[in-house]
């Protein structure tokens, strides 16, 4: 491999010249699809924030009922 600056150039160009290509190959989502994922992704992280706060609320309230009891607190 060389180090040299035509050597380092040729290698950019050659990297960009590549990755336009594969760009070209990508098939893009319709706007339909990404709106419809989208709102599954923002009903999914909704759904399980709401469960995982009653989760830490439930824990908190567990371990607060056992520290009480047992006279930790």
């Amino acid at each position: 491999m060389q180090f040299a600056p035509r050597a380092w150039w040729q290698s950019i160009r050659e990297f960009w010249s590549e990755t336009k290509a594969e760009m070209k190959k990508v098939t893009w989502p319709a706007r339909r699809e990404v709106v419809s994922t989208t709102g599954v992704v923002l009903a999914a992280t909704i759904f399980f924030g709401i469960y995982l706060w009653i989760c830490d609320l439930i824990f908190y309230r567990l371990i607060d009922f056992l520290f009480t009891q047992f006279g930790a607190v």
